[in-house]
């Protein structure tokens, strides 16, 4: 039977899209890259990782990938990787701000420095700005675009990560409001993602010890959602529908893909059954 107009669109979501992804080259942005060139994006993978962003793009296919070094603090960077979409392919229809780092595990504020404070924030807050101003550069005479930026559950909660990492992502969700308010009025979306934990190498660098499985096993069963883990296939395919039509009036949004574990206060377990 052949495929209805309506399936054949929803099978190629993105087909004649524009994206620039940062912090491509691994983790949720490579698995991001990779779902949105299936779904027919033309994708720009910024990264500082020169190895494997290369070796994604070849993996892709040069005609729908191309890499571009770019460190999300430095504008000239980010600049450069906007710049590189609209030069190959004439045009952005999609901003992932998706680049980040989190930094020790230093639960007491005296035993931070200043410098690691700022560092977090120059990557995950700053960086996402520049990836905004950018954006919106060439996106404003398009009227049109999607601007998607990664956040975290820590964006709603306290005691989920570090000082620092928590007060970015709540940075990025401030930001999100307020650029949705302004670009909305050229038809621009933005919006964010706020995943709960992913074992991805940024996991391990909050300085969470085991391998993969012990840490999946060990994220889930702190989790409110149970019989599932999240996946970076999970937040991948969250950022396809911001980036796609079927999210066409949807700016402003924090969408979190965390399970409700932002939602319940555990220490309560009102609901608890007896044999769950």
């Amino acid at each position: 039977m052949a495929a209805t107009p309506f399936l054949s669109a929803v099978s190629r979501r993105l087909e004649g899209k524009v994206a620039v992804i940062t912090g491509a080259a691994s983790g949720i942005g490579e698995c991001t890259a990779r779902l949105f060139a299936r779904h027919g994006a033309k994708v720009i993978i910024a990264d500082i990782q020169d190895d494997l962003g290369q070796s994604i793009c070849k993996d892709i296919g040069s005609s729908n990938a191309t890499y571009v070094h770019c460190d999300v603090t430095n504008e000239t960077h980010v600049q450069n990787a906007v710049d590189k979409a609209v030069a190959t392919h004439g045009k952005l229809d999609i901003m992932f701000n998706n680049a980040g780092i989190g930094d020790g595990p230093k639960p007491r504020i005296i035993d931070n420095e200043k410098s690691d404070f700022e560092r977090v924030l120059d990557v995950n807050l700053t960086g996402v700005f520049l990836g905004m101003k950018h954006a919106a550069r060439v996106m404003i005479p398009a009227r049109s675009g999607s601007i998607i930026s990664t956040a975290s559950v820590t964006s709603r909660i306290g005691g989920g990560a570090s000082h620092a990492y928590t007060c970015s992502k709540h940075g990025v969700w401030g930001l999100t409001k307020n650029v949705a308010v302004e670009l909305g009025q050229f038809g621009i979306r933005v919006n964010c993602l706020s995943p709960y934990g992913v074992v991805t190498p940024l996991l391990r660098k909050f300085g969470v010890p085991g391998n993969d499985e012990e840490l999946e096993n060990l994220v889930s069963s702190l989790g409110n959602l149970k019989g599932v883990s999240l996946k970076a296939q999970d937040v991948a395919h969250a950022a396809a529908y911001l980036a796609s039509d079927e999210s066409r009036y949807v700016s402003g949004h924090n969408l979190f893909i965390d399970g409700g574990y932002t939602i319940v206060n555990p220490s309560l377990n009102l609901f608890q059954y007896p044999d769950s």
